[in-house]
């Protein structure tokens, strides 16, 4: 029981991961890419953030490192449930996206509009998705410097999903400004 409450949580971002990495190969080809200028503006503090939020307890965080939530197994197991639904979120949002998705901000050949699925509910559900289980982690975590690193992811993808929504609009016109009308970018009812 030990091993599964320490490791369940790394279990389930390595899972993921791995899931991204071997899916990431069967995508359409690209027929516009964000700049590598672009890409980095987001990588690096993206890179940032999962430092933030991974890196070992026993560097020194100062104020960053105390906790802001109480420890203890139930605070554990409910950052947990809350990974598991933010993950299993963004990996429904990539299987239904299927060969448009892409890790860059990019249009793909014969690129469709999706609106079926997660997609219903958000523009952008893997980001939902992920900020979910960032939120997840720092509520098992319950350091302050989790905090920061989702109010630092938030900024990232919104930046990125500007970026995309511009491209999506030129691409789709009308349909997706329609879509944008009706569904709301990372959180339903909220924004």
């Amino acid at each position: 029981m030990d091993l599964l409450y320490q490791y369940v949580i790394p279990f389930l971002w390595l899972a993921c991961t791995v899931y991204w990495l071997l899916s990431a190969s069967k995508v359409k080809t690209t027929a516009r890419e964000e700049s590598i200028a672009s890409r980095a503006a987001h990588l690096v503090p993206m890179t940032v953030a999962i430092l933030l939020l991974f890196a070992p307890r026993s560097l020194p965080w100062g104020v960053l490192g105390e906790r802001m939530f109480p420890g203890g197994p139930a605070t554990h197991w409910i950052g947990a449930a809350v990974v598991a639904a933010g993950l299993g979120f963004a990996v429904w949002a990539r299987v239904h996206l299927g060969k448009n998705w892409s890790g860059t901000v990019t249009v793909k050949s014969d690129h469709e509009l999706i609106r079926s699925g997660p997609y219903r509910f958000v523009r952008h559900p893997i980001y939902s998705g992920g900020l979910l289980a960032m939120a997840g982690t720092v509520v098992a975590r319950g350091e302050w410097r989790g905090l920061l690193a989702v109010l630092v992811m938030f900024a990232v993808l919104w930046r990125k999903l500007q970026h995309e929504e511009r491209w999506m609009g030129e691409a789709f016109g009308e349909d997706y400004a329609k879509y944008r009308s009706e569904v709301y970018a990372l959180i339903p009812f909220v924004i």
